[in-house]
């Protein structure tokens, strides 16, 4: 997959607009009752990059970026403010913030993941871009050490123990992460004149799968 293992600026990304979006195909019957299914197992988040402009030079921040990206052709990183973190966008971080899986005394490797939980419903997404340095990691109650007991790979969000978590322990993790994304257009329009006027470029990013 061509990816660039770089984040938009985040200072641009503060402002923009988006969140995750869902494809559910209905079908309505002859009785007025529905149908509804949906083929993906996992939402996509949208944003438009635009909104966060605030001056010429960040127009130009934007469009060398772009450029860097080549438009659409390579994906990258991109701080979503209101959900980059294992627990509450104000919180802290723990260990124990998400569970990623029990122990059989055999597995090593368990993937990074994040639930979203609503009533007695829940969703789990897999985290594939953690951000260095942040990740936080358990066995049971016991915190671990990273780069001694743990590794984790940034490209990919799989976490490595250095010994197996024993059969039944839970095992837990905390992070941050970034969203990994493309430009969803091949071209930047801006002008000068109504930028200054209060008019925003729009720049339409989505979510690419890992």
């Amino acid at each position: 997959m061509s990816f660039h293992e770089i984040r938009f600026p985040p200072r641009l990304s503060l402002g923009s607009m988006g969140g995750p979006e869902r494809l559910t195909e209905i079908v309505t019957l002859a009785n007025g009752h529905e149908e509804r299914n949906t083929p993906w197992a996992h939402s996509r988040r949208r944003y438009d990059a635009g909104i966060g402009m605030r001056s010429l030079d960040d127009i130009g921040e934007v469009i060398a970026f772009f450029e860097a990206r080549q438009g659409r052709l390579f994906g990258f990183r991109w701080k979503d403010w209101a959900d980059f973190k294992s627990c509450n966008a104000t919180g802290r971080i723990s260990f124990l913030d998400q569970p990623l899986g029990v122990g059989d005394g055999e597995t090593k490797v368990f993937q990074l993941a994040r639930t979203y939980r609503s009533g007695t419903q829940s969703y789990r997404r897999p985290i594939t871009k953690p951000v260095v340095g942040t990740v936080l990691a358990g066995v049971g109650d016991d915190e671990l050490e990273a780069d001694v007991h743990f590794s984790v790979d940034p490209d990919t969000g799989l976490i490595v123990f250095e010994s197996a978590p024993e059969d039944g322990a839970e095992v837990t993790a905390g992070f941050e992460f970034d969203v990994p994304v493309r430009f969803d257009t091949d071209m930047i329009q801006t002008s000068v004149a109504s930028f200054q006027a209060g008019e925003i470029p729009d720049i339409p990013v989505i979510e690419v799968r890992i």
